[in-house]
C-alpha cells in the first residue's frame, strides 16, 4: 500500500463522519427543500460545508488521492447549490417580493417619501395660488400633452363633461387608453428614479414640476366650482398613481444618497447598495401604476357617480397605508 493511500485513509478516518452527515442533508434539500430540515440542521449545514471545504482545501496541499478529492469536490458544489442556490419558484419570489421586500423596502425610505411628498405638495400649493389669482398661469405649468384641450379657454360646462364622459368608450378602446396611461406614467416614474445619480437634482425637479401641473390643474376646476367634482375624477386612480411616482422620486434621492453620504463604505459600494434597494421600491411602483393604469382607464370611465369615485379612491389610499404602513412597520421591526 502506497504513502498516498495511508494518508488519504486516514484522513478519510478522521473526517468522514462530517462528510456524511453533509451528503445526507443535501440529499434531503435536494430531494425535499430546505423545508424538510429542523432547524438544528438548518443551523449545521453552512458549517459542515466550510468544514468540507477546508478538508478539500488540506487535500489538495497534500496531494491526497484524486477518488478522494473528487468526492470533495462534489460534495462541496452540491452543498453550495443547496445554501446559495434559488429554492423558491417564481411565484414564491413575487410573493416575497409583494409581502416583504417591497413593503419594507419603502418603510425603510419613509423620510426620503415624506421629503418626495413635501417637494410636490409645495409645487400643487404655488401653482394653485399662482393660478387661481391669473389662469394665465396654467398654460406655464401645463403641457398642451397634458391638458387634453382643457385650458382656461374652456367653457365650465365643457369641463364639467369631461370628468364625467367615457361610459360609452368600448373596451378597446379602453384598452388603447388604459395601455398609453401605464406607459407614459411608468416612464415618468423611472425617469424620477434614474435621474437620481446626478445628486438627486433632476428628481426633485420632475416631482416638483409634476407638482406644479397638479396644483394647476386644481386650480382650474376649482375656479369654476368643479373642485369636488375634479378631487372625485382623480381620487380614483390618482391614491395610487401619485403615490407610485412619489415613491419613484423618493427611490432617485436613494441613488443621491448612495453618492453624497456613503459612510463608511466606498461610494461605488454604497450607491450599489442604495441603488439595489431603491431598484425594490421602483419595480413595485411600476407595479401600483400598472394598477392606477387599470382604474383610470376603465374605472374611472365607467364609474360616473362622484361618491363611488371618492368611495374606491379612498379605499386603495387605506390599502396602501396598511401595506406600507402597518405591514412595513411591522417587518421593521422584526429585523
Amino acid at each position: 500500500m502506497s504513502d498516498t493511500t495511508l494518508k488519504s485513509s486516514q484522513f478519510r478516518k478522521e473526517r468522514e463522519a462530517s462528510w456524511k452527515e453533509l451528503q445526507d442533508l443535501v440529499e434531503k434539500i435536494e430531494k425535499k427543500g430546505v423545508k424538510s430540515l429542523d432547524a438544528d440542521q438548518l443551523m449545521r449545514l453552512p458549517n459542515l460545508y466550510r468544514f468540507t471545504l477546508s478538508s478539500l482545501s488540506v487535500a489538495r496541499g497534500v496531494s491526497l488521492d484524486r477518488n478522494l478529492l473528487e468526492y470533495l469536490e462534489l460534495l462541496s458544489t452540491r452543498a453550495y447549490f443547496c445554501i446559495y442556490g434559488v429554492h423558491a419558484s417564481f411565484g414564491g419570489t413575487v410573493l416575497n417580493f409583494l409581502f416583504q421586500e417591497f413593503p419594507l423596502a419603502v418603510w425603510n425610505a419613509r423620510w426620503r417619501i415624506l421629503l418626495t411628498t413635501i417637494i410636490m405638495l409645495v409645487g400643487g400649493v404655488i401653482a394653485y395660488y399662482l393660478t387661481i389669482t391669473n389662469e394665465e398661469w396654467y398654460y406655464t405649468f401645463v403641457s398642451d400633452g397634458m391638458s387634453s384641450g382643457r385650458t382656461p379657454a374652456s367653457a365650465t360646462e365643457d369641463l364639467r363633461k369631461g370628468l364625467y364622459d367615457g361610459a360609452d368608450m368600448d373596451v378597446h378602446e379602453l384598452n388603447v387608453f388604459a395601455s398609453y396611461l401605464f406607459s407614459h406614467n411608468s416612464s415618468v416614474g423611472i425617469l424620477s428614479f434614474a435621474l437620481g445619480f446626478a445628486l438627486g437634482v433632476p428628481s426633485v425637479l420632475l416631482i416638483f414640476y409634476n407638482g406644479l401641473t397638479l396644483g394647476s390643474f386644481v386650480a382650474l376646476y376649482s375656479g369654476r366650482g368643479l373642485g369636488v367634482d375634479l378631487a372625485g375624477w382623480l381620487s380614483i386612480h390618482g391614491t395610487t398613481e401619485l403615490l407610485a411616482i412619489i415613491l419613484c422620486g423618493a427611490g432617485g434621492l436613494g441613488l443621491a444618497k448612495g453618492i453624497i453620504m456613503p459612510g463608511h463604505k466606498s461610494r461605488l459600494a454604497n450607491l450599489a447598495y442604495e441603488g439595489r434597494q431603491a431598484a425594490k421600491i421602483v419595480i413595485g411602483a411600476v407595479l401600483m401604476l400598472l394598477i392606477a393604469a387599470i382604474l383610470e382607464g376603465f374605472g374611472r370611465q365607467w364609474i360616473t357617480d362622484t361618491s363611488t369615485r371618492f368611495l374606491i379612491g379612498g379605499s386603495m389610499l387605506t390599502f396602501w397605508g396598511l401595506y406600507f404602513g402597518y405591514w412595513g412597520h411591522r417587518l421593521w421591526k422584526r429585523r
